[in-house]
């Protein structure tokens, strides 16, 4: 909180008042404190936009203000609002002891490339002003510390110090920043002393009554506090939660352009006064049951909730001028060979893995671990597949882009060092081709993981005499030294009693002879494995990272970005060697920071970024660079995780820019591909949700049509595998281009994999299995799959069962109405807040008058019949939401004269104002002929919106949907303007909810207001009290 008297130890500040109007923020200079001359104004910069869910709130402009304290008179204001988006607590003087007694907290949720860096600065360089000398600064890589100091000496701030954590004893400095990364913040201290461990010594530096900054920049690095499963926390987040615990005067800043991709992953966001005593959710864990059971939806409310009460702020840099492509790569011939044979190699290694396993007698707990091995290896082996497909095309296009004066990123996430490592330990620091990761992955795998136990070792262990026994080759034993002990019968066998002079009768020498035979079969499985993979080797590619910058031009011409320290490279006389990726001059730490450099200088025009280089970088064409190039980003390999995902592209779009970025997503024909892009896509649309307010606040337009992980997929995945083996009625026909019998051909590579059971609907299962199939196979299935998705999901459009994502109402032909508002009083927070329940009719008008035009109109189309789509109007419901194709209108349609249309649309028309569609195609409605209301097909009709604060009153929101509609009804989030201009958002409530909802919320108004008469009354006692809060910093207008 603001102390105004701490102010006059400094320099007299300029201040800034800012005003949030709705999603439009102004700027005001003024030189007194409260109601000062204002000397300039400055509307927020159209290059960012609020997301469509939180751009329609309503916030009160009477407490959504606070003054920017900044020591120097010429700032500009533009810059002023970069600096600080610290909005003032939306406090309540009953209740301002909470904030007291426990800091609140703030989340900064801006997109990539917006100016979080300026935005803490300021946040932190204001404390400073005011008296907090000391901070905390915590992000992801060391080299972001150079970052922090240049956006505190850019507002001004360059007399504040900032310190490196690992570079400092014991925490000995004064005041300034002690920047650390999440990894330090759990690691020991080296130099000894009374705190051994980095995380007492920053509670030793930060003394009991910290009251200063604790910022926790690219903060989902903390996630996974409360894990999926059978997983443990992870310590980084335990750390970060804990460091909250102890400082609970601190004020946290929250700043990450991801937040948290799902809401589990909120967990240590506990300064959010979302959940915890005094709210509707009292541990973390119901906050979970309650949002996941509701689905996206559910995660939209938490977001918009958060930004009215005054403690969240996500926007998005512009899009403008961006472009978007998936360019799907075609596969060669040699390739689709290569790819056949390693499916192949992968259904031999699975028979073996299994025969040897029943060999060894191998008990369940080991067939597990086995398994899972093997299918994450499978997983791998094919991802890297996939990405070579891709590599000629992207070596292919950046030339084109660099010839055409432009410069290109390369996005990454794996580099393959371990497998490269491994291989020059292999063969003795000598290398004669580029390293395969593929060939690694599958070695490693059987190496490590084949159910095999070295013979020698398990029958000396027994006390077996085999002199005749061939020696085991070099990598059984070094696998079995890496590897675990096998169990089964081999594991038996070692709990015999041997070596106490005990007798051998004949029985045991019959079972020590047979286990020696099992144990000879499965070491020559393993052998014939590890053959057919050297025969394989030949022809599976190498390291994609060394094949790019080797085709490329070389270190010479490429800037890597990445975490390995070396690389495989060709020489001038065509021999292959590796070499340290360090130079003479430049310090391993700092090497990422110099090729960034020598990219942003113009030195070298094409940068290749992994993970490591993923997070905090800038690569846009800045205007204070001398490469301002406009920047290609092709995606190669589309990371795992939306996280990195939105990290990886916010590289090169971010503000300050020169030109928009182009992004090329390059996506091969395989339909297994099509796995990683679900994922990717599925995290996205959540994350977008939750942290924008929209689901659609992160989608890529192009990305967004390969999530197939939600329920319809899941339907429709259910419906081709019952369909194969002949347990159900397919919805679509085969591919036609399929040779053979496709359920037959299905139907036994779907018995050779017997894992696609029982979970037969599980998405990442099935688009991972799938990898390991034939190219022809797998495009099919796929295709299949593709095409039983898309009749799902139209059936639920047909049914009125389609999540739509937030609901746009009262635009084009439609005009919304108020009809009603309700206001009620809400508990459960730190302030009294309200939610409004509102009446809206909606009425389309789709009169002939108006869509006359489009009967004489002449329509030209570039595709082919079958693939023309229409867009639609109806006499009663106007313009449809879904394009339909040709073949599908010709099906449920037929063709006739404009005038004898003309009299059935005017019917429909006029009939919908009060008739549904049932009675008007039956002649009967079963709802109303029982009493009910049936809006089906009116084209007036009324919804009931819940608007406000709905956060505080979700327990009773729930209690009444479940209720009355079943624990499984979506939440369906509406935004709308109504004829006199306002707008709202809000959730949908059920008409047959209506009514018990309102008596509840009554109720609750009722006791909310009388609690507010009795603070009224205790402040007439109690004067004092304001006086005191007045002292300790709250502004006047809130005294």
């Amino acid at each position: 909180m603001c102390k105004w008297n701490a102010v006059k130890k400094e320099s007299i500040p300029t201040f800034y008042r800012i005003d949030w109007y709705n999603s439009i923020i102004v700027i005001r200079l003024t030189n007194e404190r409260a109601g000062g001359k204002n000397t300039n104004f400055l509307r927020l910069s159209d290059t960012l936009k609020s997301w469509t869910g939180l751009a329609g709130l309503n916030i009160d402009p009477t407490t959504a203000w606070h003054y920017v304290m900044l020591a120097w008179p010429d700032i500009d204001p533009t810059t002023a609002w970069h600096y600080v988006m610290l909005a003032w607590p939306d406090i309540d003087p009953t209740t301002a002891w909470h904030y007291l007694m426990y800091q609140s907290s703030y989340l900064i949720g801006d997109g990539a490339g917006v100016g979080k860096g300026r935005t803490i600065a300021g946040i932190i360089y204001e404390n400073y002003l005011l008296g907090r000398k000391r901070s905390l600064w915590f992000s992801v890589s060391n080299d972001l510390k150079y970052d922090a100091e240049r956006d505190l000496k850019d507002i001004g701030a360059k007399n504040i110090p900032v310190y490196s954590l690992n570079k400092v004893r014991g925490c000995p400095v004064g005041k300034g920043v002690i920047f650390a990364t999440y990894s330090s913040l759990i690691g020991e201290s080296q130099s000894g002393g009374k705190y051994k461990t980095r995380f007492k010594q920053l509670l030793h530096w930060c003394g009991q009554v910290f009251d200063g900054v604790i910022v926790y920049d690219e903060c989902h690095k903390a996630k996974n506090v409360c894990p999926i499963g059978s997983s443990k926390p992870t310590k980084t987040g335990l750390a970060v939660l804990e460091l909250q615990n102890k400082l609970p005067k601190a004020r946290v800043v929250y700043a990450s352009a991801t937040g948290a991709s799902e809401p589990r992953n909120m967990a240590y966001m506990s300064r959010l006064g979302i959940w915890g005593e005094g709210t509707p959710f009292r541990e973390f864990s119901n906050f979970i049951q309650a949002v996941e059971r509701r689905g996206v939806g559910a995660m939209e409310i938490v977001a918009m909730d958060m930004k009215l009460r005054g403690m969240y702020i996500a926007r998005q840099l512009s899009f403008t001028g961006v472009t978007f492509k998936i360019e799907e790569v075609p596969l060669t011939t040699h390739y689709i060979k290569m790819y056949n044979k390693s499916v192949r190699l992968w259904v031999a290694a699975r028979e073996k893995f299994q025969a040897a396993a029943n060999l060894m007698d191998a008990e369940q707990r080991m067939k597990k671990s086995m398994w899972g091995q093997f299918w994450s290896a499978h997983q791998r082996f094919f991802k890297y597949l996939c990405i070579a497909s891709k590599v000629r095309r992207v070596v292919q296009l950046a030339r084109e882009e660099v010839k055409n004066g432009k410069c290109v990123v390369i996005g990454l996430q794996s580099t393959g060092e371990a497998r490269t490592l491994e291989a020059l330990e292999e063969g003795g620091g000598e290398l004669n081709d580029f390293v395969s990761t593929a060939k690694g992955v599958l070695q490693s795998l059987v190496e490590k993981h084949f159910p095999a136990p070295d013979r020698e070792k398990l029958f000396s262990l027994l006390g077996i005499d085999l002199p005749a026994m061939k020696n085991p080759l070099p990598s059984e034993a070094a696998a079995e030294q890496k590897g675990k002990k096998r169990k089964g019968t081999a594991g038996q066998l070692a709990n015999l009693s041997v070596g106490k002079g005990s007798h051998w009768d004949s029985k045991v020498d019959d079972s020590c002879m047979t286990s020696q035979d099992a144990v000879e079969d499965a070491q020559q499985m393993k052998r014939d494995l590890l053959d057919q993979l050297e025969k394989l080797a030949h022809d599976l590619p190498p390291n994609t990272l060394d094949e790019l910058i080797d085709e490329l031009g070389g270190p010479d011409n490429v800037a890597e970005m990445t975490g390995r320290k070396g690389r495989v490279v060709s020489n001038d006389d065509g021999s292959i060697s590796y070499e340290s990726r360090s130079e003479l001059d430049v310090p391993v730490e700092i090497l990422n920071l110099t090729e960034k450099q020598r990219f942003m200088d113009g030195e070298k025009n094409i940068a290749i970024i992994s993970e490591a280089a993923s997070s905090g970088i800038s690569l846009q064409a800045d205007r204070r660079v001398k490469n301002q190039r406009r920047r290609v980003h092709m995606t190669l390999e589309l990371p795992w995780s939306a996280d990195r995902a939105i990290q990886q592209f916010g590289r090169t779009h971010r503000s300050n820019q020169v030109t928009a970025p182009e992004y090329v997503f390059l996506i091969s024909e395989l339909a297994g591909e099509q796995r990683f892009a679900s994922i990717v896509a599925k995290r996205l649309e959540s994350l977008g949700a939750l942290t924008h307010g929209d689901r659609r606040a992160t989608e890529t337009r192009d990305l967004s049509r390969f999530n197939f992980d939600n329920k319809y997929g899941r339907n429709a995945l259910e419906v081709v595998m019952k369909s194969i083996v002949n347990l159900d009625f397919p919805l679509v026909n085969p591919p036609s281009n399929f040779e053979g019998d496709f359920y037959k051909g299905m139907s036994r590579t779907v018995g050779f994999f017997p894992l696609f059971f029982p979970d037969y609907n599980n998405i990442g299962k099935f688009l991972n299995r799938i990898l390991g199939m034939a190219v022809q196979e797998q495009n099919a299935l796929f295709q299949y799959f593709s095409d039983t998705l898309a009749a799902v999901i139209q059936n639920a459009k047909k049914n009125g069962r389609y999540d739509m994502g937030i609901l746009d109402l009262g635009s084009g032909d439609e005009k919304v109405k108020k009809m009603e508002a309700k206001k009620f009083l809400t508990p459960g927070y730190s302030t009294s807040g309200h939610v409004e329940l509102y009446t809206v009719q909606l009425t389309c008008f789709s009169s002939l008058d108006r869509n006359r035009n489009w009967f004489n109109k002449e329509l030209l189309f570039l595709t082919s019949p079958t693939d023309r789509l229409f867009l639609v109007y109806r006499p009663n419901t106007g313009k449809q939401l879904k394009l339909e194709a040709y073949a599908d209108i010709k099906k449920k349609c037929k063709k006739v004269l404009s005038d004898d249309a003309k009299q059935h649309w005017i019917d429909q028309y006029q009939s919908s104002a009060e008739i549904c569609s049932h009675a008007y195609w039956r002649g009967n409605c079963k709802k109303v002929s029982v009493g009910l209301q049936c809006e089906v097909g009116l084209r007036c009709r009324t919804y009931y919106v819940l608007c406000g604060s709905v956060l505080s009153v979700w327990t009773k929101v729930e209690g009444v949907l479940a209720s009355v509609s079943g624990t499984n009804i979506k939440m369906q989030i509406v935004r709308l303007r109504t004829e006199d201009g306002q707008r709202i958002v809000g959730l949908i409530i059920p008409i047959n909810c209506v009514s018990s909802l309102t008596n509840i919320l009554s109720s609750s108004d009722q006791s909310q207001q009388l609690a507010v008469q009795q603070q009224q009354k205790w402040q007439q006692l109690h004067p004092q009290s304001l006086s005191h809060m007045h002292n300790m910093g709250l502004p006047p207008s809130l005294t």
